[in-house]
């Protein structure tokens, strides 16, 4: 059985919006962040990279 349109209109009629700012998928998701890592912001990196050892310059 298959279900009509009631306007009459298929799918290949229809409109799609396909500008620019036309997004399907975040550039990021909301756990892919430092927060969603459980990690604080403000990290230390400038503390980590003045701790370096003296073999790594």
């Amino acid at each position: 059985m298959t279900v009509q349109d009631p306007g009459g209109r298929g799918d290949d009629d229809r409109a799609v919006d396909l500008s620019e700012d036309f997004v399907v998928l975040p550039e990021q998701t909301a756990d892919d962040t430092d927060r969603g890592w459980g990690e604080r912001a403000g990290g230390n990196d400038d503390w980590l990279l003045a701790e370096r050892p003296p073999h790594w310059d």
